[in-house]
């Protein structure tokens, strides 16, 4: 099979469809790869870069459009493209269905196979052909770090010999892949970073990378299934609307995220939250593309207001990495829908089904809704017994066992003193309680003292003790009894000395 990649016709995009890696890895899929002429030169690559990963350089789009099983684009074909298209081409494209419906049907009639590589559903298998959350990294990203461009000082607080340095104070609306991307780069620069977002359940992903979560005090949570915010309620929007106003005085950089499928951007920052904001603040709108979240975002422009606040609506796409990261995208994509020597188009597919959005000469959109989150399941009630009833039975239970095991002991004691000798017995008496209590004594030892040298030196000691008492007579001025006394004394020191300094170095880790 052949993958063509044409150039991209559209002035301001500068990313490609594939890259030199990524033409390496369709190949090993099977897959013949065809490119056009300087396709990827607004991206850093050369026609000999790819010419050296194994591509074809063809000429023209219509060689590729006609020639080629499957495309591979990054933006929405024009129309004048879709009439270069044969019948039975698989593209794989943004595409935008919801804002599209002249482009899929003209699709539709070339009966092109057209799939939305922004529809793809946002479920656990699907994540590495996710491209929304691919290029949302990198624009997340990149806000934070245009934004410290415009703004002109140190985002990270500094006390130099010249005087100190506040830290910059960056908030961040909307906490999806994108806002997630911009609190880490903010915050690892260095930056006072606090987030909003109207799904409380991001709270703690906002927390865990060092952002303060801001809310409003209405009990209304965003969250829906397909992972997008739902449009809130005119309290909730109200009091939104009050904190943005009260951040947008203090903070000094404002990043706005929010965006909803098939829809305008709903307007976050208003004129007059501009107003109150300090001269050399700066705005970073990733919404300025379907309308803005700011009201005096222009799209694809950077300028400044009257009261000298820095407004971006464009971001350098860093048009290499984006390439790269989008290429393995669709790589991952042609991996499920089985490479070059089993390719197929499953329309029972979740993935495929969802984002084929023209198939043999029809319209499949809208599909049908695949909730992301699953449904929380009913927990199995969990019977807690006393805890004084299990230890009363544990303690039992090994009472049992300790008496058990003496009694296996002693009749086998019993069986071995009826042949063997009498010298034999008392030795090895001596040798089978020694190790018995030895163990004992390990064996009762918190797992927490239990390193070898505490292990060996008990056990060492018990055996002193054992044989120390078998010894001692009623004869106190005996020299046996004084030494056996001495040799008890002395390992009793040594358990009880290990102890106490094991438990003084324990102590030292503890706070």
């Amino acid at each position: 099979m052949k993958v063509g990649i044409p150039s991209e016709i559209f002035p301001n995009e500068l990313r490609v469809a594939a890259t030199p890696k990524t033409v390496k890895r369709l190949q090993k899929q099977g897959f013949e790869v065809y490119i056009q002429h300087n396709a990827g030169i607004k991206a850093n690559f050369s026609d000999k870069d790819f010419e050296e990963a194994g591509a074809k350089i063809v000429a023209t789009a219509v060689e590729i459009y006609g020639k080629s099983d499957i495309v591979l684009k990054v933006k929405e074909p024009a129309m004048e493209e879709v009439d270069m298209m044969k019948e039975g081409l698989v593209m794989l494209s943004y595409l935008w269905p919801a804002q599209n419906q002249p482009l899929l049907q003209k699709l539709a009639d070339k009966k092109v196979n057209a799939i939305a590589m922004d529809a793809i559903p946002r479920i656990s298998r699907a994540q590495k052909m996710d491209v929304l959350s691919s290029m949302a990294n990198i624009a997340g990203y990149r806000a934070v770090i245009e934004g410290s461009y415009h703004f002109g000082r140190f985002l990270n607080g500094q006390i130099t010999a010249a005087g100190k340095v506040e830290p910059a104070k960056i908030l961040v609306i909307g906490a999806g892949v994108a806002g997630l991307a911009a609190i880490g780069a903010a915050n690892s620069l260095g930056a006072i970073v606090r987030a909003f977002d109207t799904r409380k359940e991001v709270a703690e992903q906002i927390e865990s990378m060092g952002a303060q979560f801001l809310t409003v005090e209405i009990n209304e949570d965003g969250a829906t299934a397909s992972g997008y915010s739902k449009e809130m309620s005119k309290a909730f929007i109200d009091a939104e609307m009050a904190l943005f106003k009260a951040q947008a005085a203090e903070v000094d950089i404002i990043i706005t995220t929010a965006q909803i499928p098939g829809r305008p951007a709903p307007k976050l920052i208003l004129a007059d939250h501009v107003a109150v904001m300090k001269p050399g603040s700066v705005i970073v709108d990733l919404a300025a593309s379907s309308g803005g979240n700011c009201e005096l975002t222009k799209n694809g422009e950077v300028y400044t207001t009257d009261n000298g606040v820095t407004i971006i609506g464009k971001l350098n796409q860093l048009p290499s990495q984006a390439s790269q990261l989008y290429g393995n995208n669709l790589c991952h994509l042609l991996d499920d829908m089985g490479k070059a020597e089993k390719w197929k188009i499953d329309m029972e597919d979740a993935v495929v089904s969802r984002a084929m959005v023209t198939y043999n000469g029809k319209i499949n959109w809208p599909p049908a809704p695949l909730p992301v989150s699953p449904a929380k399941q009913k927990v199995a009630e969990v019977v807690v017994e006393d805890p004084k009833v299990v230890a009363a039975r544990k303690n039992k239970k090994e009472a049992t066992s300790m008496v058990i095991k003496l009694s296996v002991i002693g009749l086998f004691l019993l069986m071995l003193g009826q042949f063997a000798p009498s010298a034999f017995m008392q030795h090895f008496t001596v040798f089978v309680l020694a190790v018995f209590i030895g163990w004992q004594v390990i064996w009762n030892v918190s797992h927490s003292l239990h390193t070898p040298l505490m292990a060996v030196t008990n056990a060492i000691s018990g055996i002193i003790i054992v044989g120390g008492l078998l010894q001692t007579t009623d004869d106190l001025t005996s020299p046996m009894t004084i030494i056996a006394f001495v040799a008890i004394l002395v390992a009793s020191i040594n358990i009880v000395g290990g102890f106490v300094v094991t438990h003084r170095m324990l102590k030292m880790f503890k706070k």
